[in-house]
C-alpha cells in the first residue's frame, strides 16, 4: 500500500459496513516521493507504529473518532500498554479506496465518488503548520497577505505562526498538489470540508501539547481521513516522525532530518528527481520517475546508526515510555548535528 508499510486485509469493506485489517510497518524509508530507498533503518518500523498508536489512543480519549483498534501481539489485538514489546503491526478498521482513472494528469473524481458512496478514504491530505520553516512550499505558492500575517514579504528567518494554517493537498495522484477550498471540497465528496479542517486543528492541539510535555516542538503535520455514514474518521498513521516535523532543541527531529542529508550529500540525485517531476508536469505525463536519469546511493552504517538512535530516542521522550533501547534524546540530537 505504501512504501513504508505493508497491508493486511482480514474482512473487506463494504458500501454499507467497515471492513477489518492492518498494517505491519517495515523499516524502509522513502524521500522525495521516491518509494522505497535502498537502506532499511532498524527499528524504524516499531518506532513509527509505537507513535502512530500511542497518538491514535490519544486522540480517542479527546473524543477524535480513528480507524484504530490496536497493536497486534501474538494475533491478539490489544492497547499499546499492555504490549511486551514495541510492536509493528496496528488494527485498523477499513474503508473503501475506489480507483481513480487518469488521463495524463487528469484525474476523475466524479468516478471515485460514484463508486465510493458514504464509506470511502477522502483523497486528500490535511496538512497543518505551527512554523513556516525558510524552505517551505508556502513561501512559493503563497504570500504573508494570503495568511493574514502582519508583514509583506516572508521574512529570511522561520515564521512561528500563533494560528495553525491548513492546506489541502491531493493523495492518489502521482504528483501531489495544493488545493483551492473550492477543488478541495469537490474532491472530498459528500464529506464536509469545514469538518475535516475541525478535525485537523483539533488533531494538530493534541500532537502540539503532547510534544511541549516532552519539550518537543511541533512544527507541522498532515493527517488522512475517511467518511463513514456521516462520520469523518482520522485514518492512516498520525504524529510519527514521517508524517510530521517536529524538533528538539532547534534541531529537527524527524524525516527532514533524511532529505536535509541528501540534499547535500546527493545533489545530483536531488536535482534529478526535481527535473523528472518539472518534465512529467509539463509534458502531461503521471508517472515522473521513469524520466528521472539517477538512482539514490545507499546510505553509510553511521547515518543509518543515527537515524535508528533520532527514530527511537525520539518515540521515548514523546510518549514518556522506554519503548525502546536508545541512548538519551540529547545524544542522539547531538549525533544528528553531526551529520
Amino acid at each position: 500500500m505504501t512504501s513504508v508499510k505493508e497491508f493486511r486485509i482480514e474482512e473487506d469493506a463494504t458500501a454499507d459496513e467497515l471492513g477489518h485489517g492492518s498494517f505491519v510497518f517495515t523499516d524502509d524509508y522513502s524521500v522525495f516521493d521516491w518509494g522505497k530507498m535502498p537502506d532499511q533503518i532498524p527499528q524504524k518500523g516499531a518506532t513509527l507504529c509505537t507513535m502512530g498508536a500511542f497518538n491514535f489512543e490519544l486522540l480517542e480519549s479527546e473524543g477524535v473518532p480513528t480507524h484504530y483498534r490496536g497493536v497486534v501481539e501474538n494475533g491478539d489485538v490489544i492497547p499499546l500498554e499492555d504490549a511486551t514489546h514495541p510492536p509493528w503491526e496496528m488494527a485498523i478498521d477499513l474503508t473503501q479506496v475506489p480507483d481513480l482513472p487518469h488521463e495524463g494528469r487528469e484525474y476523475d473524481y466524479d468516478h471515485y465518488h460514484e463508486a465510493a458512496g458514504e464509506n470511502y478514504l477522502i483523497p486528500l491530505e490535511v496538512v497543518f503548520r505551527n512554523r513556516v520553516p525558510v524552505g517551505s512550499s508556502l513561501r512559493r505558492r503563497t504570500d504573508p497577505a494570503d495568511h493574514d500575517l502582519d508583514f509583506e514579504e516572508w521574512p529570511d528567518e522561520a515564521v512561528d505562526l500563533d494560528e495553525p494554517i491548513v492546506e489541502f493537498s491531493t493523495k492518489y495522484e502521482e504528483g501531489d498538489r495544493y488545493l483551492d477550498r473550492a477543488e478541495a471540497d469537490a474532491i472530498a465528496g459528500v464529506a464536509a470540508i469545514d469538518e475535516l479542517e475541525a478535525v485537523a486543528r483539533e488533531v494538530n492541539r493534541i500532537i502540539t501539547e503532547q510534544a511541549e510535555s516532552a519539550g518537543l516542538v511541533h512544527e507541522d503535520g498532515k493527517i488522512e481521513c475517511l467518511y463513514y455514514q456521516g462520520e469523518i474518521r482520522v485514518a492512516d498513521v498520525v504524529g510519527t516522525f514521517d508524517e510530521n516535523r517536529f524538533s528538539y532543541e532547534g534541531t529537527q527531529l524527524s524525516k527532514e532530518v533524511l532529505r536535509q542529508y541528501h540534499k547535500r550529500t546527493q545533489p545530483d540525485w536531488v536535482e534529478a528527481v526535481d527535473a523528472a517531476k518539472a518534465e512529467a508536469k509539463q509534458e502531461d505525463i503521471a508517472d515522473w520517475k521513469s524520466l528521472c536519469e539517477e538512482d539514490p546511493e545507499p546510505l553509510t552504517e553511521e547515518v543509518l546508526e543515527t537515524a535508528r538512535d533520532m527514530y527511537c530516542a525520539g518515540a521515548n521522550a514523546y510518549t514518556d515510555r522506554e519503548f525502546f533501547d536508545a541512548p538519551p534524546l540529547s545524544s542522539a540530537i547531538g549525533a544528528v548535528q553531526r551529520l
